[in-house]
């Protein structure tokens, strides 16, 4: 893991500073709202329907226990006693006072965490694989890039205030657990003749108009990546539109001026980069590699498990993977309880989390793209008491994959953009499908929420999504089917006309109903869609 060196605490220390009194000043009435709202985004502070939110950075999703730790002070201390995990590997807490911001950053920057570059038209908090250094199908451990891309990127003068938001995914493995396609820029790490590099996907991204990024170059040498994206960015920075933040992002631009010359127009400036020295030397790489060591594995651990508990031995199918080394599992932790926040943790959860990271998987955890945690490096001597201390704590529902696996933004019960209610849908369709045996009968079925056409819920990437929309003053929801966020990345079709809150639901299970009639050799939920299309699926919800 990551440890700051001098200059990054520095940097942060400094932030905080400013930041208290830029703060100080807002509340002694010397800066307007207006001239106060640049200030607050650039530290992550975002002013929503009922109290400010603040975003906390969670560099690629990987934290400690004592950073784990801090988040469940900062829940109970300064609000409401949870946290929210976001779809960018972030946590966000939703009723926070102005006043203590300053003080929270503080108590962040102490545990080497901030909320930097979390809001604003710049480069936001790089995300990756929660299996990342674990997976058995992985070229490498894509987090040292996306390491040395934070630092890139942090304060970077250039992309400091670029046209629109822009997000970047690292990944190393043909697997897609970060949905990388559907970013401003995906990088996937490759080896080509005993050499690490990148495929290089630029202009994906959801909201208002979802497109998947076209692939812009196969292969660029590790060494040299930072050149290649510095290429990217300014391209983007020189001609993406400020005057309509609808067509802003970099997708717009891509598709408009076509991929083949933005790629023209990258490779030109790329030449360009490589003379100028931007590339971090050698040792720079080493000593970031370094501090993503492999822990001190255990040798000749035993692989057997007792699986006569049946509860147990069903978490066990659901939850834990595959490790690349024997005697090893990875956990991944449900924070999606049946008929609860898909995505929100109490601040005994989260300590309860610190505890077990500590204890079982080497002092390390990750936040995943779908609003859960994982513990990567644990023995499967340790997974049963693991499986006891998550279900006492509600912490082990067995669904991960599975339709009551939601992802969900927190929609209109808070934020201010949002149109309709993602929460309480979320939780009637848990409910409609409680039933874990129906659930598994249904096998991976991703289902995604989105409160606005701002798709924080990643609606458009759900082999269900449902979007809220406001129809004359009424929440209304349309249904799409047949996206996803993986290496078959897809985007959804809207089904056709919206549902209100019950009808949605019902919609939902008819959906899964004609997939079961359907369905042939036990495909996916998403591979049935794409097989028999649109129209029995039409005809069976609007019947």
């Amino acid at each position: 893991m990551y440890r700051y060196d001098q200059y990054d605490q520095a940097m942060v220390d400094a932030r905080v500073a400013e930041f208290r009194d830029q703060t100080q000043r807002r509340l002694d009435g010397q800066l307007s709202e207006e001239q106060f709202r640049p200030l607050r985004l650039m530290n992550g502070l975002y002013l929503q329907l009922h109290a400010y939110m603040l975003r906390v950075a969670v560099p690629y999703g990987t934290l400690s226990g004592r950073q784990m730790r801090m988040l469940a002070h900062i829940a109970r201390k300064y609000d409401r006693d949870y946290g929210h995990f976001t779809t960018r590997q972030n946590i966000q807490f939703n009723w926070i006072k102005l006043s203590d911001a300053p003080d929270i950053l503080a108590e962040l920057a102490t545990v080497e965490m901030h909320a930097i570059q979390t809001s604003g038209n710049c480069i936001r908090n790089i995300s990756s694989d929660q299996y990342a250094g674990v997976s058995v199908d992985e070229v490498t451990d894509p987090r040292p890039l996306a390491e040395l891309l934070r630092q890139w990127s942090s304060f970077h003068p250039e992309f400091t205030y670029l046209p629109r938001k822009f997000k970047i995914a690292v990944i190393a493995s043909p697997t897609d657990r970060s949905a990388m396609r559907l970013h401003d820029i995906g990088l996937e790490l490759v080896e080509r003749d005993g050499v690490v590099g990148a495929r290089v996907f630029a202009g994906g991204g959801m909201g208002r108009t979802p497109m998947i990024a076209p692939e812009i170059r196969d292969f660029v040498p590790f060494g040299e990546i930072v050149s290649y994206l510095e290429a990217c960015l300014r391209v983007y920075n020189r001609h993406g539109r400020r005057d309509n933040k609808y067509k802003a992002r970099i997708k717009i631009l891509v598709h408009e001026m076509g991929r083949d010359e933005y790629r023209r127009q990258v490779e030109e400036e790329f030449a360009h980069m490589k003379t100028l020295g931007l590339d971090p030397p050698l040792a720079e790489l080493e000593r970031i590699a370094a501090q993503f060591a492999p822990p001190p594995y255990e040798a000749g651990l035993a692989d057997e498990i007792d699986l006569s508990d049946r509860d147990f031995a069903q978490w066990m199918e659901t939850q834990v993977k595959p490790h690349k080394v024997p005697g090893y599992a990875i956990v991944n932790i449900s924070l999606k309880p049946i008929g609860g926040i898909p995505g929100d943790a109490s601040s005994a959860q989260i300590d309860l989390i610190a505890d077990l990271a500590e204890r079982y998987s080497f002092d390390e955890l990750r936040v995943t793209h779908a609003q859960n945690i994982v513990l990567a490096h644990v023995k499967k001597a340790d997974l049963h008491a693991i499986w006891r201390a998550l279900e006492a704590a509600d912490l082990a529902t067995p669904n991960l994959d599975l339709i009551s696996d939601i992802i969900a933004c927190p929609g209109l019960d808070y934020c201010s953009l949002a149109n309709a209610r993602s929460i309480p849908v979320a939780q009637k369709i848990a409910q409609r499908f409680a039933d874990i045996d129906r659930q598994k009968e249904l096998g991976e079925l991703k289902l995604k929420i989105s409160g606005c056409i701002n798709a924080c819920g990643h609606h458009h990437a759900g082999n269900i999504g449902i979007l809220g929309v406001d129809r004359k003053g009424v929440e209304n929801f349309q249904l799409l089917l047949g996206g996803s966020g993986a290496e078959d990345v897809a985007l959804g079709q809207i089904v056709g006309p919206g549902f209100d809150e019950n009808g949605v639901v019902d919609a939902v299970e008819k959906a899964t109903d004609v997939y079961l009639a359907h369905r042939i050799d036990g495909e996916r939920f998403v591979d049935t869609f794409r097989r028999i299309g649109m129209a029995p699926f039409k005809e069976a919800i609007y019947a």
